[in-house]
């Protein structure tokens, strides 16, 4: 299984709530270039996975844009900043086997994506992730390993 987990883009602070900061206009920029990488590695999504925070929810609509439809698109309040990154691994995990998915983008946030990679692929320490960021890993049974963070300035030519 190939795991893309990305970052949701830049966002701006000025929100009622936390989960309700949008997308600044580079933060939507940068999730398109970010798309645009995806398109150029697979081909398409079995299984997406997306934080309910709006910020996120957003990010996926810009990446949406450039992929096919996914056989199976899931909200998920286990990958939100707070959440514990032992159970949000385990969970996508889950979802991953029940859908037969070989190929799986999970939108989310910092801390938990960094503490999702160390639960991951032991003895790596949690990578921090730029905003529209992207982190591959390669699941072969019970074995991962770290192939890539992939971040907007990168992709740009």
């Amino acid at each position: 299984m190939q795991l893309f987990l990305m970052r949701h883009g830049e966002a701006s602070f000025d929100a009622p709530s936390d989960r309700e900061r949008k997308l600044t206009e580079i933060g939507r920029i940068h999730s398109g270039y970010m798309a645009n990488w995806l398109v150029k590695n697979i081909s398409h999504f079995d299984l997406v996975i997306v934080s309910p925070y709006l910020r996120a929810q957003q990010t996926w609509q810009e990446v949406s844009k450039h992929l096919p439809e996914p056989r199976k698109l899931v909200v998920l309040d286990d990958v939100t900043p707070s959440g514990d990154a032992k159970r949000a691994t385990d969970v996508v995990l889950a979802y991953a086997e029940q859908y037969k998915a070989d190929h799986v983008l999970v939108i989310a946030h910092m801390p938990i994506l960094g503490f999702m990679v160390s639960e991951l692929v032991a003895g790596i320490e949690p990578p921090l992730f730029a905003t529209s960021a992207i982190a591959q890993i390669d699941k072969h049974m019970q074995q991962c390993s770290f192939v890539a963070m992939t971040a907007p300035h990168q992709v740009v030519s």
